[in-house]
Order: C-alpha cells, then sequence, then structure tokens
C-alpha cells in the first residue's frame, strides 16, 4: 500500500466533520511519499505525525461536542473508542516514532494503524452517529474487565517469544495491517457453550519468530509455517487458560484458517466481546474473542488429520489469490479515477478561503491553510497543483511567503496566483520579481477570478 484516496462513502454528510476526515486522508498519503525522501524524510516525517495526531485529537473534540449537539444515545461508547485510540495507540505510536527516530518502519508502522483506524473508524462508527448504520461495539466489556486478559497476553508473548508486546488498540476491528494469517477456534466449555478465538498474526512476525525458534531462515510463507503457526496458537491459549481458569477453553471443536476477507466478514456479522491489537519490534498480532452468542455457522473447511494439508494448501493459494486480486482492483479504481486539480488557499481571512473553497470545490481538490507558517507545512505534506496567496497577513506576508516557497527546491515551482486586495504599484512591482502566475484583485466577481484559474490550467496543461 503506498496510496490512500478519499472517497465519498466515507463521507457523513456533516461538512465540517467531512473536511477534517478529509485532510487526515490527504496527510496521510503525502506521509508515503515522504518517507522514501532522504533529504527530508526526518523532518517530514517528525511534522507530519504531529499534524496527523493534534488534528486528530482535535478532531475527536468537535466529533464529540456535535454528537452531544445531537443528543446521540451511544455518545459513551463512541467517546471510548475514541479515547482508546487517544490515550492508549498515538502515545504508543509516538513512542515507537521517537525512540527509532522516526525510522522508515516506524513511519510505516505508524501510518498503517492510523489509517487502518481511521478508514475502519469512518466506515462504522461515524456513520452510525448519521444513522446509516448500527454500532458495531455495542455491549463491549469496560477495560477492566479484560485488563487481566490484557496483562496475560504480554506476559505470555514475553514468555514465549522474548518478545516485548504492547497493546496499541483495545477496539480491533479487522484493520489490514499487512499480509496476515488468522487462525480461528472454537472452543466449548464444560457446560457446553461455545467461544470463539481468533490469532491474526502478520506474516513478517511468523517468518521472524518461527525463524528464531528453529534458527533458520523462512522466506515465504507455507505449510510448515502455517502447522507450527496452528500449534503456537493452541499453547498460547493453554497457557492463557492457566493464567485465567474462568476462561473456561474445555475442548477445540472447530479450527479454521481465515483469509483477511473473511475476518472482516465475520465482524461484520459479530462484534467480538474482546479484541485487543498489539505491537512487537517483530511486528503485530491481534486476539479477538466471541461468545457464545456471536458465534455463527460459517461455510469455512475445517480441519481434520486427513485434510490438513489439503487445506493448508488450499488456504495458501486462496489467501494470495485474495491480495492479488484486491491489489489489482485498487490499481483499476485509481486508473479510471478523474484526477482533480489541487489548488492551496492561503488567507487568515476565513470568510475568503471559505468563499474561494465554496466557489472552486466542484472541479478542484481543496486545502486551506491560515498562514504562512501553515502554508510550508502543507506544502510540504501535500504538493498543490496551484497557490492562491493572499499579500496581507501577519507575521509573513504574501511576498516572504512566496520567498520561502522559491527557496526550497522541492516546491520552488509551484504555479502562484496573487489574490488580494493590494493594488497599488509598489506592492505590485516587487512580488511580480518572483514571477507569480498571475495577480488578481479580491474585489473581482468571483466568476472571473474562477475563470482565469481555469484558464490557467488550461494553457499549462498540469
Amino acid at each position: 500500500m503506498n496510496e490512500l484516496k478519499w472517497h465519498n462513502n466515507y463521507a457523513l454528510g456533516v461538512d465540517y466533520i467531512d473536511r477534517e476526515h478529509k485532510q487526515l486522508f490527504l496527510t496521510m498519503n503525502k506521509l508515503f511519499n515522504i518517507i522514501s525522501d532522504e533529504e527530508k524524510k526526518q523532518w517530514g516525517c517528525q511534522e507530519g505525525a504531529k499534524y496527523i495526531k493534534n488534528h486528530t485529537i482535535e478532531h475527536f473534540e468537535h466529533e464529540e461536542k456535535y454528537m452531544l449537539s445531537i443528543n446521540y444515545k451511544d455518545y459513551e461508547l463512541h467517546k471510548r473508542l475514541h479515547d482508546d485510540f487517544r490515550y492508549v495507540t498515538l502515545p504508543a505510536l509516538e513512542m515507537e516514532l521517537e525512540k527509532t527516530n522516526y525510522s522508515t518502519n516506524s513511519v510505516r508502522h505508524f501510518l498503517g494503524v492510523c489509517i487502518g483506524w481511521i478508514v475502519a473508524h469512518t466506515q462504522t462508527e461515524d456513520l452510525a452517529i448519521v444513522g446509516k448504520i448500527s454500532s458495531k461495539w455495542s455491549g463491549i466489556p469496560h477495560k477492566e474487565d479484560i485488563s487481566v486478559l490484557e496483562q496475560a497476553i504480554v506476559q505470555l508473548t514475553y514468555d514465549m517469544f522474548q518478545l516485548n508486546a504492547q497493546k496499541i488498540s483495545g477496539h480491533y476491528a479487522g484493520e489490514d495491517f499487512g499480509k496476515t494469517i488468522c487462525n480461528r477456534l472454537v472452543y466449548r466449555s464444560q457446560n457446553g457453550e461455545k467461544r470463539e478465538i481468533i490469532l491474526v498474526f502478520e506474516e513478517n512476525f511468523l517468518l521472524k519468530i518461527i525463524g528464531r525458534i528453529l534458527n533458520t531462515d523462512f522466506p515465504r510463507i507455507d505449510d510448515m509455517i502455517i502447522n507450527i503457526t496452528r500449534y503456537i496458537t493452541r499453547q498460547l491459549l493453554e497457557k492463557l487458560r492457566e493464567h485465567i481458569p474462568s476462561l473456561d477453553l474445555y475442548d477445540i471443536e472447530k479450527e479454521n484458517l481465515l483469509t483477511h476477507e473473511q475476518l472482516v466478514n465475520s465482524f461484520k456479522k459479530s462484534n467480538p466481546s474482546c479484541s485487543l491489537l498489539f505491537s512487537t519490534n517483530d511486528g503485530y498480532f491481534a486476539f479477538c474473542m466471541s461468545s457464545s452468542a456471536s458465534i455463527k455457522k460459517k461455510d469455512l473447511p475445517s480441519f481434520a488429520h486427513a485434510n490438513a494439508m489439503e487445506t493448508i494448501h488450499k488456504y495458501i493459494h486462496k489467501n494470495k489469490t485474495e491480495k492479488h486480486a484486491k491489489n489489482n482492483e485498487t490499481a483499476t479504481n485509481t486508473k479510471n479515477t478523474d484526477k482533480k486539480h489541487k489548488i492551496l488557499i492561503v488567507d487568515d481571512s476565513c470568510f475568503m478561503r471559505t468563499r474561494m473553497a465554496n466557489m472552486l470545490a466542484s472541479n478542484y481538490e481543496i486545502s486551506e491553510a491560515d498562514s504562512s507558517v501553515s502554508a510550508i507545512k502543507k506544502l510540504t505534506l501535500d504538493k498543490p497543483d496551484l497557490i492562491l496567496l493572499d499579500y496581507e497577513m501577519p507575521i509573513c506576508n504574501g511576498k516572504q511567503t512566496l520567498e520561502m516557497i522559491r527557496s526550497e527546491k522541492d516546491i520552488a515551482d509551484i504555479p502562484v496566483i496573487f489574490l488580494t486586495s493590494r493594488r497599488d504599484k509598489k506592492t505590485v512591482q516587487a512580488v511580480m520579481e518572483l514571477k507569480p502566475e498571475r495577480y488578481l484583485i479580491k474585489t473581482l466577481p468571483d466568476e472571473k477570478i474562477k475563470e482565469n484559474i481555469d484558464t490557467f490550467f488550461k494553457r499549462k496543461k498540469i
């Protein structure tokens, strides 16, 4: 994955919330490109990660105020999901970024978790706010009820693999954190009740820990790795039962392997009562548990001694085929999407930014900045095709802002159109030396301003 696109199906229909979601998508998408640029990687990733964190926290506050304003019935539940991401996941990711000095892997980890969480949350709980779907996390246990389970898993991860695990989400919902192996076991308790447990392992995590256990290198997932994983899973659950006798995992009734698509579908059908995502130095894994009320009949091949190898080979092929089909679909969708030109509006006047955004949004992809500092940050993270720049701004005026832009080789070639109320000869001459594309007066009618912008793109053929 190296690109994240905003789609209209993410929209709630609440304008300012949708704008904030879209800005998060755009910023995360830009971070993908910065990772591979050695010159600005560290500074860009630091600023980008900080912006995503701050914008996410600010967005949560706005969304919570909106929920209160409409008396949303699941406000407390929704806020718990925000708090888990705000106070558990983000600080853990931030600590990893700082500890590794913003290494490529830690930034990809940060992006993968943020994207997975935000996309899944936008498509589920956020849509529930406006009544498009029902909340999928109804009836989840309080964090006090799963703290013992979480601590036991962390301890067992260290005991079995000598790895320090850290919970980064208490509400994992099938977000894609890379190629995975999903092992599903259905247990029967002594009183006949059933409990479903799914462990989701990142493939790289398995290759590393199994390679370390066997003192050999495994280049890819094969039937050997799958079988070892199955019995590592069983051992982990046996140890977990020793730590928590009340878990009552008496007898295995069924075992299946799930593709990522099947995992996501299982979450759609029945939400787990406990779903934890952990990070280690070697990768990620998730622990998901459902009560008997959540068990649904699933058309999945179940393991038996006679068919184990055949089932594994079919699974590896299906997993690979599913990923390939998903990649092809993404490529096709990207190819068929009409790409809009991107315009950054830089103006300290909220009224003016809104006026321009409303006028241009139907034909262009719009982002906004209210100062020169904010503009430079946005330019670094998401290079636009054109900048609409005001002249009179606090701290740095338009001329100084354009001078800064022209002095940075990565952004020096971005076209700039001045849009200002200043029309005196001295000001115009001073900025024309910096070769802006045009100099427009704000008092022009909207249609004239838009006509100038449309003409610019037609002539430039950007």
